[in-house]
Parts: structure tokens; C-alpha cells; sequence
């Protein structure tokens, strides 16, 4: 993973609530036990045509979709199954974050151990996010804040373990394995 200390990006808005992980990446393309190339079918059902060609109503293909880093959705993003191929597509299509009033737990927990930022925030500032789609706004993991180009910056709950995780590019077996020293001199200690 790399870490995750600071995004500064436009926003993309897909406004609607419940987008559970079978919209996020359809269920046919889960046979893959790779991350790579999964981001070419995030949101496929909505993304592409029954012909395969791209549907030019959909955000992800308008020009302003490129680059961005931060998702804003509707309330209860990520529900559903616990596939944690959804997270893998938003990363690899290039996301590092996505804000809602409410990410369902088990795509919460599966983002923050891929490297995704899942940022759960009031009803006004995601309000003003959904009404401002492409606002430039700045993610601080430091500081747990997101502040838009109001200067108006809100905290978010971030749990102390994920955080250090992120901010240090590890995963939990990383985290394990940089402990490896401490482990090794409990071990030693111990008295069977």
C-alpha cells in the first residue's frame, strides 16, 4: 500500500444512497485474484452500454472524471456483500477516498486494509459536497479533516490502528512484521 497522508483533489458526485458492492463491481468480474485492471469495471452496469461502449451519461466517462481522487456518494455507500473486490476497482481506477453520511461496516473495514479512506460526515457537509460536484477540497489524514473551498474544515472519525496503518502504507500482517523484534524478545522472555 502506499501512504495515505494527504489528498488534495476534485471531487466526483454519484448522489445516490444504498450503491451496494454488486453496483460497485458486478459479481462476473470477480474472478480475479489480482487487484489490476478491476478499476476499467467499477460501476460497469452503469458505466458501459449492453453494446460495451462507454454511456456518455455516466459520470465516470465525462472528461471531468479524470484525475479525480475523491468519491461523494449518496447515504449507505458499499452495502451489501463483503467482496473486497470493491474497494480493489475504486482504488485501481484511481480513488483514494470516498465520502458519504453513512459507509456500511464490512466495506468500511475492507477499504481501510486496501489503503481506500472511507470518510463518514454530517448531513450539511455532505449536503454542500453533492450540490458542488468537482470541488477541490483537501483530506488531511493527520488531522482526521476535510476542508472545502469555503475554508469550512470538518473532523471525521477515524479509528488510531487504521489510521497509522494508512498513514504508513502497511496493512495488518505489515503492521505484524514491523513489529517482528518485539515479538521475537516477547518470545524469548516468556517463560513456558
Amino acid at each position: 500500500m502506499e501512504p495515505l497522508k494527504r489528498v488534495h483533489s476534485r471531487t466526483l458526485v454519484i448522489p445516490s444512497s444504498n450503491i451496494d458492492t454488486d453496483q460497485i463491481i458486478p459479481a462476473r468480474f470477480l474472478t480475479t485474484t489480482t487487484k489490476d485492471g478491476l478499476g476499467r469495471q467499477l460501476f460497469a452496469d452503469w458505466r458501459y452500454r449492453t453494446d460495451g461502449s462507454p454511456n456518455p451519461d455516466f459520470v465516470l466517462n465525462r472528461p471531468e472524471a479524470r484525475g479525480a481522487q475523491v468519491l461523494v456518494t449518496g447515504r449507505n455507500f458499499g452495502c451489501g456483500s463483503s467482496r473486497e473486490h470493491a474497494p480493489w476497482a475504486l482504488l485501481d481506477y484511481g480513488f483514494r477516498a470516498v465520502i458519504s453520511t453513512e459507509i456500511a461496516d464490512i466495506f468500511r473495514g475492507n477499504s481501510l486494509k486496501n489503503g481506500l479512506l472511507p470518510i463518514v460526515v454530517d448531513g450539511t457537509t455532505a449536503d454542500w459536497l453533492l450540490n458542488n460536484p468537482g470541488a477541490e477540497i483537501d483530506i488531511d489524514l493527520e488531522t482526521a479533516s476535510v476542508t472545502l473551498p469555503t475554508g469550512v474544515s470538518v473532523s471525521f472519525p477515524l479509528e488510531a490502528f487504521a489510521r497509522h496503518c494508512l498513514l504508513n502504507g502497511i496493512d495488518e500482517l505489515g503492521y505484524l512484521r514491523s513489529r517482528t523484534a518485539d515479538i521475537e524478545r516477547y518470545e524469548t522472555a516468556r517463560s513456558w
